[in-house]
């Protein structure tokens, strides 16, 4: 046996949740199967560097990894360069337990393209408000809230009802931030936050025909109202535009935050890691949007994936299949991460440690997805240059929107 094939590779999503579970579940995997001799080296990357080892560094072809970690988001374009493996005939011949009805269907629609399959669900949780429930319950912030804005604390319900709630929890010398932005430049937080703000706002980034359209009402609305959300350092973390959305989540488990737009599965963790501050003091909600208009949510979800490059495909499928497992999906669930089975959702475990899990199913009532277009790395690459600009400068949002418009029109050429 080579020295590669006494290794089985996985480029894992810098998470611990995910690197726990994986080892816990190679652990479990090898012992039922009679595997012996295969070490695990399961690697942990950020986004981009995960990017960059399947696409740039061409490790997805030349079989640097067994299995890969892929947001859907990007599944489009991988598919488009034919880096991932089709599993459609393994699916077919050796399905996972109680495939496809132990799954939403959203959550088996971002990986399929035509006949073929280039995923299984690993990890889903929409975009939510996360708030403390601690803080809102208190009765001595409820009747300072009323004497200042004459109203009712609640949880807010509109993005000016967010903002005037944020600034009254931060209290900075006290270790307590209103609110936090996942405003650190990866081409994948701000996209989503951007796209939350104009749907939210009743806006679409997509034309009628397809092509994406950055210089809409909508969009100058929610921009202008980003770069003052981010600008305002009388209700947000001073070190937003440097934190992504794991480094966020980690500052509300720690108990810095009053409350934040991030994925459903950070209000989780705060219920399963051992240095969480907030625990049973958490709670989900659907987003805030404009006054007159509906909520929304985002659904992207991780799947696990077979390069095309992979040298044991085979084992490569019954590891991801395994993973797949009830157990394996509670498994992960319970560790922190987001468990995408049915029967997880359901478990009476998950929800006695994990109360709001019940609520998944109304955000995914409301969720919506990003588009899937071949060319979506290098169009989120300029809408990650937009959000810079619109925090970083002073041209006006209308300005900027226009100018970052003719950047797409030039990926067309």
């Amino acid at each position: 046996m080579s020295e590669r094939n006494r290794k089985f590779r996985v480029a894992v999503r810098q998470f611990e949740p995910f690197s726990l579970a994986m080892e816990h579940a190679w652990a479990s995997f090898c012992a039922a199967e009679g595997i012996d001799g295969i070490e695990l080296e399961a690697v942990s990357l950020d986004l981009h560097p995960l990017y960059d080892s399947l696409v740039t560094q061409q490790g997805a072809s030349h079989g640097d990894w067994d299995i890969a970690f892929c947001p859907t988001d990007w599944l489009a374009a991988l598919h488009a360069d034919n880096l991932l493996l089709d599993l459609a005939p393994y699916i077919a011949q050796a399905p996972p337990q109680d495939y496809p009805d132990g799954w939403a269907p959203s959550l088996l629609q971002m990986q399929v393209f035509g006949d073929a399959v280039l995923g299984l669900p690993y990890h889903d949780g929409p975009e939510c408000l996360i708030y403390r429930t601690d803080l809102f319950n208190d009765p001595v912030h409820r009747q300072a809230f009323r004497r200042e804005y004459g109203r009712s604390l609640t949880v807010p319900r509109t993005w000016d009802d967010f903002v005037d709630t944020a600034r009254y929890f931060h209290n900075p010398e006290a270790g307590l931030y209103g609110t936090v932005l996942a405003g650190y430049p990866d081409a994948h937080n701000t996209i989503y936050d951007f796209h939350l703000q104009v749907w939210t706002r009743g806006g679409s980034v997509l034309t009628d025909e397809g092509a994406v359209q950055l210089d809409t009402p909508e969009a100058v609305a929610a921009l202008n109202f980003y770069r003052d959300l981010m600008q305002d350092d009388s209700l947000i973390h001073p070190q937003s535009r440097k934190l992504d959305s794991v480094a966020s989540g980690l500052e509300f488990a720690h108990g810095r935050i009053a409350m934040m737009v991030n994925w459903f599965g950070f209000a989780s963790m705060c219920e399963t890691i051992p240095e969480s501050a907030v625990k049973g003091n958490v709670a989900i909600t659907t987003l805030p949007s404009a006054t007159g208009n509906e909520s929304t949510s985002l659904n992207i979800y991780w799947v696990l994936a077979i390069p095309t490059g992979c040298p044991n495909a085979d084992l490569a499928y019954r590891f991801m299949r395994y993973c797949a497992s009830p157990a394996e999906d509670k498994n992960l669930t319970l560790g922190g991460g987001i468990g995408c089975r049915r029967s997880t959702w359901l478990d009476a475990d998950v929800n006695r440690q994990i109360p709001f899990y019940r609520d998944m199913e109304s955000l995914h009532a409301v969720a919506r997805e990003l588009p899937r277009l071949p060319n979506w790395p290098q169009v989120t690459e300029v809408i990650d240059e937009l959000m810079l600009a619109v925090v970083n400068t002073n041209e006006p949002v209308a300005s900027l929107t226009g100018r970052f418009q003719d950047q797409l029109a030039s990926l067309d050429r």
